[in-house]
């Protein structure tokens, strides 16, 4: 499954919308999601699986790619 994971860039980071990112990650649960991230400097917001019409809405993007941690 595809997850998009919502982030600020530093650990310590006040989330603030206009400065979160975003990547997406395939893995098999959310917690596999977070234990690839750990070793990242991320503030993790957010990890939102990504299917159906969703993903296929996400792939419009030209921002969209799937990143292998």
């Amino acid at each position: 499954m595809i997850y998009k994971v919502l982030y600020q860039e530093r650990l310590i980071e006040v989330p603030v919308r206009e400065k979160t990112q975003s990547l997406y990650v395939e893995a098999s649960s959310e917690m596999e999601v977070r234990q690839m991230l750990a070793q990242r400097p991320y503030n993790i917001e957010f990890v939102l699986p990504v299917d159906g019409d969703y993903l296929e809405y996400e792939k419009q993007n030209e921002n969209f790619k799937v990143e292998n941690v």
